[in-house]
């Protein structure tokens, strides 16, 4: 059985790798993440796939705020 929610990028409870990831970014880069995964998955996509995108994906994540890769987000934070 699926059951799907509506939920913000910003509300969502990641587990895992992607938390750690997520704790780099500031609400409003999670605001322009989820504008792009809107235009992106239209039709939306499963709370693993989120996860699991903000988990493996860092360095796309990155490209889609205007860095070169995600270690330039964490050195922002230093």
């Amino acid at each position: 059985m699926k059951i799907y929610c509506d939920v913000s990028v910003k509300e969502f409870e990641f587990w895992a790798g992607a938390r750690d990831t997520v704790k780099y970014l500031t609400e409003e880069d999670l605001d322009m993440i989820e504008s792009v995964l809107e235009d992106l998955y239209p039709d939306g996509m499963s709370e693993t796939d989120l996860n699991d995108l903000f988990w493996f994906e860092e360095d796309t994540i990155a490209e889609w705020l205007g860095y070169e890769n995600f270690e330039e987000i964490m050195e922002r934070d230093e």
